[in-house]
This record gives structure tokens, C-alpha cells and sequence, in this order.
């Protein structure tokens, strides 16, 4: 018993202090600085990152944080998940983005959907392989952004003349404590599932910051498809 609740400490201190939250902290870091200013976009530019924006979010961040419920082996963990997936029910916040979405003029179309198609494919079998571990430093790396990033989807839609902004100003606060609750989560995950050493525990974070590219900056070539 002794031993299994040293473990657990260990893990948490490495996930909590260690390299984990380190390179999580360094992806988003370097992403959030990268922006282009949004007074330096065109009015379609800005509308094309929240179109792209809400055209992934709506519809699958509910199915990404349900299919990493299913894939953690750790009964410490599951509680954590199911009251993030409860408060996006309860507080309908997929109508929240739409809302937000409308008001900005950014409603996504068919060719904003396509633009994020393959990327978004790509996260979505990933998140089917069930992952333990994966998933869930995929999803803390995701509320993580999402939290820094919030200001910046705000001030895009400000630019377009929009005011309704409760979307950005919800998610960016509860979503400082949904990272903290994931890299608990990871860490009780950690201890109770290790990956194989032969799989990349980032891969899904990867394939998650591709996605969020090509939201903030475009897929020329899905676009003209």
C-alpha cells in the first residue's frame, strides 16, 4: 500500500512540476505567441478562424472528452472527466459557441468545415484508439490552449463589431481549473495504466496542435478544394 500511494506521488510531482507540464507549457506558449494580430488580419481572416474555430469545437469537444472517459483505467480519474463533460452539458456551452459564432458574422460553411477535415479526422481516430494516458494529456494540452487563447478569439470577434461574448469570457476562466483537473487526472492515469515505451505519449497533442494550425492559419489547399 505504502508503495502504491509512493508511486502515485511520484507520478504526480513529474506530471504536476516535471517535463510533462513542461513541453505542455512550451507548445502552448510558443502557439499563443505566434498569433498574428488580429488588427492585422482582414475582416474574412478573422472570420475564417472563428468559423474554423466553431466548426470544431461545436460538434466534437464533448465526443473528444467522452471518448477520454472511456479510455482512462484509473477510477480517480474518472470523476474529474465526467464533471467537465457534465458542465458542458448543463451549461450547453456547444450553444454558447454558436451564439458566439453568429454574433461575429462567422458562422462556419461547408468550405470552413473542409478546411479543417483532415486534421480534425486525424484527432478523432486518434481519440478512438483509446489511449489512456494519450487522450487525456491531449485533452490537458487542449484546455490548457484553450484558456490562453480565449482572449485572442475575443478580441477577433470584438474587431468584427460583436459583443456577445460570453462564450470567450466563460472558458476563459472555468477553463483554468478544467487544466488543473486534467493534469490531476494524468497524473492518477499515470499511475495506474503506464503507455507502451514504444508509443509517444505527445502523439495526440501533435496531432491536436496540427488541427489548431490549420484553425488559426488555414489549409490553403482544403480550402480551394
Amino acid at each position: 500500500m505504502n508503495a502504491s500511494l509512493l508511486t502515485t506521488q511520484q507520478q504526480e510531482n513529474h506530471v504536476v512540476d516535471g517535463s510533462i507540464r513542461r513541453n505542455i507549457n512550451s507548445m502552448i506558449d510558443g502557439f499563443i505567441g505566434s498569433l498574428p494580430d488580429p488588427n492585422g488580419l482582414t475582416s474574412a481572416e478573422r472570420r475564417g478562424i472563428i468559423a474554423r474555430y466553431t466548426a470544431v469545437l461545436e460538434g466534437n469537444f464533448i465526443y473528444w472528452m467522452t471518448a477520454t472517459l472511456l479510455s482512462v483505467h484509473s477510477e480517480d480519474a474518472r470523476p474529474i472527466l465526467l464533471e467537465n463533460l457534465h458542465e458542458e452539458v448543463r451549461d450547453a456551452h456547444p450553444a454558447m459557441m454558436r451564439r458566439f459564432a453568429i454574433a461575429a458574422q462567422a458562422f462556419p460553411t461547408d468550405t470552413d468545415a473542409l478546411a479543417v477535415h483532415e486534421d480534425l479526422t486525424n484527432v478523432r481516430l486518434f481519440l478512438g484508439r483509446l489511449l489512456g494516458v494519450q487522450s487525456v494529456l491531449t485533452m490537458a494540452f487542449f484546455e490548457g490552449f484553450i484558456q490562453r487563447f480565449m482572449r485572442y478569439l475575443a478580441d477577433l470577434a470584438k474587431a468584427e463589431g460583436s459583443t456577445e461574448l460570453e462564450y470567450t469570457d466563460v472558458h476563459g476562466v472555468c477553463d483554468i481549473e478544467h487544466t488543473e483537473g486534467l493534469f490531476r487526472a494524468l497524473a492518477a492515469e499515470m499511475a495506474v495504466n503506464q503507455p507502451d515505451p514504444e508509443q509517444d505519449i505527445f502523439e495526440g497533442v501533435y496531432l491536436l496542435r496540427t488541427l489548431i494550425q490549420t484553425i488559426v492559419f488555414g489549409h490553403p489547399e482544403a480550402v480551394k478544394a
